[in-house]
């Protein structure tokens, strides 16, 4: 079986988690080559790849300069840059497994998805929850037709309040102009599981949500504007940074600062003395939403609805078929310890428990992805592009509805919808 070649551009949490899981299964997968300016997370990447050969870049540009080094190009480079190398990679032959979402653009999605089916490259979405043994075995049981028709779906994104601290107020995805809106950094997971359940094609979309919380009016009384400072709410703050020397060095610190292991508490606070992620989430540059809600309608008057907060834990779905209901995820393991739950309206009644690490917070998914990447890039089960871009289109539309108050319908014309998002 010949090994599959891969190179990675931008060494962050995501790329290391999916070149340590490639090289689990040496048989598989070669690591190649692999560029970031950060040399710490380029070595890491480096050593795990346990190939002598191994070639290392300072950039993307640089790797992509040379001549074609792998077969399979991953991207996890920030949101903001996800279109330049990827199109440079796919004209330089490279099939490509790529971070979401596709591009901070609707026009640049509808690019890269010509380009790919052009030069017949493949195209992959790092749309890891399909993957996940819990997602999967909803899927199955839509398929097998005992829900019947499903008629409305409800799915919930607990971003869990310290994630939404760490990654989407102090962290790189704080701002919507510099990554993407908090709909699409976070919940096009969830846009896609909804599409790939229903299996139709959304016809529009509308959505409210604000920032409401990590803003300075919520600040309480004499809040300093950093943690490391002699805050009086320290001791009482849930989001008092310097949690990242406890109780946060694992798996929240380990994301973000290289020395998170070894680090004394002393280095780790004068780190945060100056780092962003040392700041009062009141005080933050911050501006993209801690809570959202999604009302999709799709073909054959199916709707479903989607729920982002900053104050809970987890994913949950709800399916409402003809036939029966379906509810699982989070909760339901909480409250029953079966992680599915199904009420058939012939008075018969099913639970299913799915075995994940319950502190995985993409549940198995990125184990599945790797799992699933060899014959998906090698043989004819590829997933065809053209089913990733509909999520992403929720996506945007809905934040387009969040900020005009209108609703946006999913014109199957291109430039039609194009047109409207201007």
């Amino acid at each position: 079986m010949k090994k599959l070649k891969i190179a990675a551009i931008g060494c962050g949490n995501r790329v290391r988690k999916y070149t340590s899981l490639a090289a689990k299964q040496p048989d598989l997968y070669k690591i190649v080559a692999a560029a970031d300016p950060n040399e710490a997370r380029l070595n890491h990447v480096k050593n795990v790849s346990n190939n002598p050969g191994f070639r290392s870049f300072v950039s993307d540009k640089k790797l992509l300069a040379e001549e074609k080094l792998a077969d399979v190009l991953i991207i996890g480079t920030q949101d903001s840059y996800h279109y330049e190398p990827c199109k440079a990679a796919l004209l330089k032959g490279y099939d490509v497994l790529l971070e979401k979402p596709i591009a901070p653009r609707v026009e640049e999605i509808f690019e890269l998805q010509e380009l790919a089916e052009t030069l017949g490259r493949k195209l992959q979405v790092c749309y890891v929850l399909r993957y996940t043994p819990f997602y999967r075995k909803v899927k199955e049981i839509v398929d097998s037709g005992i829900l019947g028709e499903i008629i409305t779906a409800n799915a919930i994104e607990g971003v869990i309040p310290w994630h939404q601290a760490h990654s989407y107020v102090r962290g790189n995805w704080n701002r919507a102009e510099k990554s993407s809106p908090m709909i699409v950094a976070k919940c096009s997971h969830d846009t896609d599981i909804i599409s790939w359940l229903i299996g139709k094609r959304c016809l529009s979309v509308s959505s409210f949500g604000s920032l409401k919380h990590f803003r300075a009016s919520e600040a309480p009384a004499g809040a300093t504007p950093r943690c490391t400072d002699d805050c009086p709410h320290l001791e009482t703050c849930h989001y008092n940074a310097r949690k990242y020397a406890g109780e946060h060095r694992t798996p929240w610190l380990a994301q973000v600062f290289d020395r998170a292991e070894e680090a004394s508490e002393e280095e780790i606070f004068e780190w945060l003395s100056t780092s962003d992620f040392g700041r009062c989430v009141y005080h933050s540059d911050n501006d993209v939403v801690d809570h959202q809600v999604v009302a999709m309608n799709f073909e054959e008057g199916i709707t479903a609805s989607l729920t982002m907060t900053a104050f809970d834990e987890g994913r949950s779905i709800e399916l409402f078929g003809t036939k029966g209901t379906l509810k699982g995820g989070h909760f339901l393991r909480v409250k029953t310890g079966s992680d599915i739950y199904i009420d058939l309206f012939d008075g018969t009644e099913q639970t299913h428990h799915v075995e994940t690490d319950a502190d995985d917070p993409h549940m198995g998914g990125d184990e599945g992805i790797m799992d699933a990447l060899y014959e998906e890039m090698t043989g004819d089960k590829s997933i065809p592009v053209s089913s990733y871009i509909q999520s992403h289109i929720m996506g945007y539309a809905a934040e387009q509805s969040r900020q005009t108050g209108q609703t946006v319908h999913l014109t199957d014309d291109r430039e039609s919808f194009l047109k409207q998002e201007k």
